[in-house]
């Protein structure tokens, strides 16, 4: 009599695909056969947070497709395209373990060809500030390749990452504003166990570096106590953002407390505002986010307490 087993079986390779015709027609024969399409778009260089999105996407639909390209169109002048990481079969290991059904790993020339003419701007309203205002064209790169994706893909839902919280706005506006139909997913910011926001861009920060990084979530902890506390200044809870993080010896570009959908400060701080941040660490540019009233305090979810930075008094967590 056959007995049941734990062994979990080997995860099978996942179809590899290479152009949006090949996107299409995978996803038109999932569709075809009734079933639900989620896509996973990335520039590779995988890591936790990768891996929230791609559980989630199994979670809630038939069949997955992790794609993995990174874009040129989104890259300005003197960013860092060429330092990017790349590791490609690292990633597709990645995607096999956690059983996507499909990678689309399409080349620049695939993408774009030669003759591409076409554009797509979201309103300056939603682009131009905060990261737009720091990196000039940046959306339109972002939004001309998730519009590529999702008309060769025609997801029903496609996940990104809460991190990413103005990309996640642009992305909203667009799929909604182009009546794609595709539900746009968005997954909590998955953190290391020392608070900071995982990134494929921690590997730049060397082990100084990184301690002092650490600045961002220990004002974003400072932030989210302060508002359940009952402070709803927006000068003041950024403040208190800002002001580790600079002691720490960052570069702030901006702290800023917004509306999640319109990118608009704030008057007052409620449930659902987002205290968005970027600063340079040396050369390392890193962003971050908290919802209020929604996310835990970073130090609390990374199960952290009393965090400390160099030249930060450190946030006691709660208990």
């Amino acid at each position: 009599m056959p007995t049941a087993t734990t062994e979990r079986r080997p995860a099978e390779a996942p179809r590899r695909l290479s152009t949006p015709e090949e996107l299409r027609r995978w996803s038109e024969r999932c569709r075809a056969a009734g079933l639900i399409v989620g896509l996973v778009p990335t520039m590779g260089a995988l890591h936790a947070g990768h891996r929230s999105l791609v559980q989630r996407a199994r979670a809630d639909c038939d069949r997955v497709v992790v794609s993995i390209f990174v874009n040129p169109r989104q890259f300005g002048p003197g960013e860092d395209i060429d330092r990017y990481p790349r590791s490609l079969d690292d990633d597709v290991r990645f995607v096999t373990e956690e059983r996507a059904d499909a990678v689309f790993v399409p080349t620049v020339a695939a993408m774009y060809g030669e003759s591409a003419a076409t554009t797509v701007h979201v309103d300056a309203s939603i682009t131009g500030v905060l990261e737009g205002a720091h990196r000039p064209g940046h959306f339109d790169g972002v939004a001309l390749v998730v519009a590529k994706l999702l008309i060769a893909c025609r997801p029903h839902r496609a996940y990104f990452g809460q991190k990413d919280a103005q990309q996640c706005a642009v992305v909203r506006r667009l799929a909604r504003d182009l009546d794609t139909g595709v539900e746009i997913a968005v997954c909590p910011v998955v953190r290391d166990d020392d608070g900071l926001a995982v990134s494929s861009r921690n590997a730049y920060l060397n082990g100084d570096d990184r301690r002092r990084a650490l600045a961002i979530p220990v004002g974003l902890s400072a932030a989210a106590a302060a508002f359940a506390s009952g402070e709803h200044h927006p000068a003041a809870l950024c403040a208190l953002v800002r002001r580790p993080m600079e002691e720490a010896g960052f570069a702030v570009d901006y702290v800023a407390a917004v509306d999640a959908d319109s990118l608009a400060a704030v008057d007052v701080a409620g449930p659902g505002c987002q205290i968005l941040v970027a600063g340079r660490m040396g050369a390392t540019r890193l962003i971050d986010v908290i919802r209020l009233g929604i996310d835990r305090p970073p130090l609390d979810a990374a199960g952290s307490h009393g965090a400390q930075v160099p030249g930060v008094i450190g946030i006691q967590g709660r208990e």
